[in-house]
């Protein structure tokens, strides 16, 4: 497929992603990923992998920390759905009612594999995401949402959104200098999406 192909096959994929969240009548939106996605987690932790400065959101006037001009594809598909951004995890104070309207995990540098993008200093990787949402889930939402039944509705009706796995390539497979990886990167990085993907209890 040419590169024309592959660029009007993501926008259809995406429109059509879209128009099915759109019918689902989504509430909130929780989001994993990386730097494609992050809006800001990195802002609060030391790394190097930040976006908190000019020329990055020069779109909207001010740098968020997205690594882009202006907004990310999750901030336009949430705009589209008639939601709220959902904030940056690393932002919120505990407690807060933000919450209710999703969640931002993402990090810039973060991969499937724990070890991706440590050269850069911290950052929030996919396992840690995946503990953020656990506590989210077990400890905050029930805070303000006690009713179990309800809680379920209310997560049985939010879009998950995961965008993860350049860095582990550009990082671990590109770089056999800095990560030992890069031999069985394939088999493990395989492995490691099937269980962080798979239902937990």
């Amino acid at each position: 497929m040419d590169k024309g192909g592959v660029v009007t096959f993501f926008f259809l994929a995406l429109i059509c992603f879209f128009r099915v969240s759109e019918s689902a009548a989504s509430t909130a939106m929780f989001i994993f990923g990386d730097s494609l996605i992050d809006n800001g987690n990195n802002n609060y932790i030391p790394s190097i992998a930040k976006a908190n400065y000019f020329p990055y959101g020069i779109d909207v006037g001010i740098p968020t920390g997205r690594f882009c001009n202006g907004l990310t594809v999750t901030d336009y598909g949430a705009r589209y759905l008639g939601l709220e951004f959902p904030p940056p995890y690393l932002s919120l104070s505990s407690g807060t009612a933000a919450i209710l309207r999703g969640v931002n995990y993402a990090s810039a540098a973060a991969g499937i594999l724990d070890d991706t993008g440590r050269n850069y200093g911290s950052r929030v990787t996919f396992n840690g995401q995946i503990e953020l949402f656990a506590k989210t889930l077990m400890l905050q939402l029930p805070l303000l949402i006690p009713n179990s039944e309800a809680l379920s509705q209310y997560i049985a009706n939010s879009l998950f959104v995961i965008n993860i796995g350049s860095n582990d390539y550009i990082n671990n497979y590109l770089l056999p200098n800095l990560y030992t990886s890069s031999r069985s990167y394939s088999g493990m990085s395989s492995h490691n999406y099937s269980l962080q993907i798979s239902p937990r209890n």
